[in-house]
């Protein structure tokens, strides 16, 4: 694992109203030093949109636990998964997610630059991001809580360290 984050380039969707129609988005190149530089971040990895731990446990309980990462001095706080823009902007209004960033990684740039990019064959996922939980500060990674046993086509779905609740405890610590 590197100390900083990769430096890469995210292809996203942003609201454009003078668009107009059904679809009012445009793409975006959003950079990692749009999102890192001069700020405090926390961004967690996880396998997929729509699959059960991240739709049920992951996702939502950083969103249940924004304000009180806010409150211990986090600029922002980003969900990425190796999906497009179109599948993580669905599963952030499926699941009704309005305070924290969905983060597209479509081609897993991203997470083939943290060493997160691991092999999930044995679900039908192609490559996906292993499940993780980071403090980066100004581009430079403070703390990663990584859950055990990353492993290609691994038979489960770890999900012990990089939920909200542990990321808080650690900023409380701080």
């Amino acid at each position: 694992m590197t100390n900083t984050v990769p430096n890469v380039v995210f292809k996203s969707r942003v609201r454009d109203e003078s668009i107009g129609g059904d679809n009012p988005f445009r793409w975006q190149d959003v950079d990692s030093n749009d999102i890192f530089k001069g700020k405090t971040i926390v961004m967690f990895g996880l396998p997929g949109a729509f699959t059960p731990t991240c739709s049920n446990a992951h996702l939502p309980g950083y969103e249940a636990k924004y304000a009180e990462l806010i409150e211990r001095d986090i600029d922002e706080i980003y969900c990425l998964s190796v999906n497009d823009a179109f599948t993580m902007f669905q599963w952030g209004k499926h699941l009704g997610i309005e305070r924290v960033k969905l983060l597209p990684d479509g081609n897993g740039d991203f997470t083939r630059g943290m060493g997160m990019l691991v092999k999930k064959e044995n679900f039908g996922f192609g490559y996906r991001s292993w499940r993780y939980a980071m403090l980066v500060e100004d581009g430079e990674i403070v703390k990663l809580f990584s859950e055990p046993g990353k492993a290609d086509n691994h038979p489960e779905d770890p999900f012990e360290v990089s939920d909200a609740v542990t990321m808080l405890e650690y900023l409380k610590q701080r």
